[in-house]
């Protein structure tokens, strides 16, 4: 085991009760205003005490040098005169701002953080407006002694705020999550970072239970069929419902077919066997989704004019068609027998949740899935000829999305979030299903919701150079 030197230990400890102490102190504060009834806390109108600072508030950054100017600024406000501004202060290397302890926080239970902003000269805004909580509990795993003698230490990992909603020149963020297992306070943190010439006003701060999200159950069921010399797209079709009518007998409320189903083993070019959406395809689906009361999702050939695409369609229960996805990562072959890629990542609102839709070779690339996930999906389909399980896994991961494939060549299969595959198919004619939790959450000990960490850390703001152009 690796330890540090004595004198690192004894700064190490010494930052360990600066920081911790003053927290102590602020809870017991926060705790004394909080008053009996359901958990909520709420403040706006901020005012400069003495010290400078409102009531019960503080300010930190990891060091002296980096840290950015806190002030109250009575002329910004959403209300009330008063908000906690932040400004990078020239800058770069600036991170921190805002921090207030509540106690009262009973592991288990939900809560719901609110925090209005209005900004400035920002670069890039999800990275650099941070609102989060961090949780801590009074004992528990050792971080830092008390002014009682108990420790106090983080309990789980920080939650981030990254759900927008714009009003005018202020944005509300938002979180929903729960406390996590020992945790007895939490702390709002409202920051700045890594903006030189930015300034950010933060008001209408609240803080309040919720209640617990129950399960949301969406049951999946994904075909395993490859259709031989059937010589015609209705004929492929007939085969395809019929497996379904036999395959899955019970309530499920989302059914997945093949990458173009209605030319897998007809022996026809990709321009004879497409067709119009809606069309007579879509017609024979939306009967089938109908009767089992099922959103269907499937592959097809579709033409537009002159164009041909590879496309999946969005049934609903009724047997209406709600969407369509035009595949855009088109593999050489398919730009050689004609077809024309899509151009864009659309997501879908069900009954049941945010579903998007991708095909085969968009697997090889990371952008589609990142481009669903960025819009809310839940759970992404894939009918896919053929592919890399691999990477089919990893765009599940990096996503944390559950996704769900349709094959030929490699099994059907259902993937949780974190990669785990909960059924799959290999034998021809049959279904792979499962009953997947929609409301479940997928924390990591060490790393935390990684869901949460993909919205706020991914860098969409570092540019790419063109591909072949010289450095």
């Amino acid at each position: 085991m690796r330890f540090l030197p004595r004198s690192r230990r004894s700064i190490l400890g010494m930052n360990i009760i600066k920081r911790v102490f003053p927290v102590l102190m602020l809870v017991l504060l926060a705790r004394a205003s909080l008053g009996t009834g359901p958990f909520r806390f709420s403040q706006s109108g901020f005012n400069a005490g003495n010290n400078g600072l409102p009531a019960g508030w503080r300010v930190w950054a990891a060091r002296a040098e980096i840290a950015p100017r806190t002030f109250v600024d009575q002329a910004q406000s959403r209300g009330q005169p008063g908000s906690l501004a932040i400004s990078g202060n020239n800058n770069a290397a600036a991170y921190g701002g805002w921090e207030y302890t509540l106690s009262g926080i009973e592991p288990g239970k939900w809560y719901r953080l609110v925090a209005w902003y209005r900004a400035e000269a920002l670069h890039y805004e999800p990275l650099q407006v941070v609102a989060r909580l961090d949780w801590a509990s009074i004992s528990g795993e050792p971080f830092g002694p008390g002014h009682d003698g108990r420790s106090i230490g983080r309990a789980g990992q920080p939650n981030y705020a990254y759900r927008v909603n714009v009003e005018g020149e202020w944005t509300r963020l938002t979180l929903e999550a729960p406390a996590p297992a020992k945790a007895g306070c939490v702390t709002i943190q409202l920051y700045l970072a890594n903006a030189p010439d930015a300034t950010v006003w933060w008001d209408d701060i609240s803080l309040e239970e919720i209640p617990s999200q129950g399960p949301r159950p969406v049951t999946i069921a994904t075909i395993k069929y490859h259709p031989k010399e059937t010589h015609s797209a209705a004929e492929n079709v007939r085969q395809f419902v019929e497996i379904v009518e036999k395959a899955v007998t019970g309530k499920t409320d989302i059914i997945l077919l093949p990458e173009g189903m209605t030319v897998a083993g007809t022996g026809r070019s990709y321009d004879e066997v497409a067709e119009s959406v809606p069309g007579p395809t879509t017609a024979r689906l939306g009967g089938l989704a109908k009767q089992k009361s099922a959103y269907v999702v499937a592959g097809l050939l579709e033409r537009e004019g002159v164009a041909v695409y590879n496309t999946a369609v969005l049934i609903d229960r009724l047997g209406n068609v709600v969407g369509k996805y035009r595949k855009v990562y088109l593999p050489r072959e398919e730009i050689e027998d004609g077809l024309t890629p899509g151009s864009h990542y659309p997501v879908f609102q069900t009954d049941f949740g945010t579903v998007g839709l991708m095909i085969c070779w968009d697997s090889n690339y990371a952008d589609p899935a990142r481009a669903l996930a960025l819009q809310g999906a839940e759970l992404i389909l894939m009918p896919i000829w053929d592919g890399n399980e691999t990477l089919t896994r990893a765009r599940a991961i990096e996503n944390q999305v559950f996704l769900v494939t349709s094959s030929y060549g490699d099994p059907s299969l259902i993937l949780d979030p974190t990669g785990k595959t909960l059924a799959l198919t290999t034998q021809q004619g049959t279904a792979a299903i499962s009953t997947i939790d929609l409301n479940r959450r997928y924390d990591e000990k060490h790393l935390g919701n990684m869901r949460e960490r993909l919205m706020k850390e991914l860098r969409l703001d570092v540019q790419m150079k063109r591909p072949g152009v010289p450095r």
